[in-house]
């Protein structure tokens, strides 16, 4: 999956830096510092599952699965005018985001939506919580 592109050397490109944040495992996960872009975007409100909720959920359960979305993020594609606020600079070239990516403040809000509304029938039903990326199943029998 695609979700950073090389798009050249001389375009322009606003004040974002390339982030590498390494692992323990020697795995790395590439992230642009959208500081001044999160700035200027208003905050999505909307409500991630607190712990102590997800717990209570889990207290009487017999059996549990917990599955994490692989690059959750990446799944949602940006639109085309908003690549270019998404530009990073490496010493290779100017890259552009076309997918979700970390640090981008509204991030996590957009995918807790998007879960919860893929998923509304199960957590209705009452036998599963999403958390962002992850999901967890669970039954008494």
């Amino acid at each position: 999956m695609d979700f950073i592109r090389k798009i050249g050397h001389n375009e322009i490109v606003e004040i974002t830096t390339p982030v590498l944040i390494t692992w323990n495992d020697g795995k790395y996960r590439l992230c642009g510092n959208f500081r001044a872009l999160n700035n200027y975007k208003k905050a999505e409100i909307y409500p991630i599952p607190r712990i102590t909720h997800v717990l209570d959920k889990l207290e009487k359960t017999k059996y549990i699965t917990k599955m994490d979305c692989m690059k959750g993020f990446h799944q949602n594609e940006f639109e085309p005018n908003s690549m270019e606020l998404l530009r990073i600079t490496f010493h290779m070239g100017i890259y552009e985001y076309t997918r979700m990516s970390f640090g981008i403040k509204n991030a996590p809000a957009h995918f807790e939506r998007m879960m919860d509304t893929i998923f509304q029938d199960e957590i209705l039903e009452g036998w599963m919580v999403v958390c962002i990326d992850d999901t967890i199943t669970y039954s008494e029998t």
